[in-house]
């Protein structure tokens, strides 16, 4: 075999490297230049992020609901489902009515877990339904609590 086929894939893999590079380089030669000055140590300002002029007030920390994340994963996750289907798209001609049921299955199962999410509650963001549930979990172990053991 000749190296004839190789030479754009060490093009590429050349063209990658130097792109890295140069972005793990820069930053470090063009960035924070004013920490290292002692003469700007002391100011008020040199610490603090940039924010359009304002003076930052308080902490950045704040609690997040969990069903903030559990959207989020939930987003994940039917995106990478749309990117299965892209790909399937792409080939739907090719794959025939085979690649139509396969996709069909695919499609069915993850409605299935939609379905099932919307069940338990999963994306129900009020205030009632997130306390109704422990407390009728602990009315029905004060009343009889043989329930607890079925």
């Amino acid at each position: 075999m000749s190296s004839d086929p190789f030479w754009p894939l060490l093009l590429y893999l050349s063209v990658v490297v130097v792109v890295v590079a140069v972005m793990i380089i820069m930053p470090s030669l063009l960035g924070e230049r004013h920490r290292r000055k002692s003469q700007r140590e002391n100011e008020r300002g040199t610490a603090e992020p940039y924010e359009s002029g304002i003076a930052p007030t308080g902490t950045a920390k704040l609690r997040v609901p969990v069903q903030y994340y559990l959207v989020a994963m939930l987003f994940v996750i039917f995106d990478v489902e749309a990117v299965y289907l892209y790909g399937w798209a792409l080939v739907a001609r090719e794959a025939g009515w085979l690649g139509f049921v396969e996709a069909a299955v695919f499609i069915g199962i993850l409605l299935a877990a939609l379905a099932y999410l919307w069940r338990v509650g999963a994306l129900d963001w009020t205030v009632q339904r997130r306390r109704l549930r422990p407390r009728q979990s602990q009315s029905t172990t004060q009343e009889d609590p043989r329930a607890m053991v079925a």
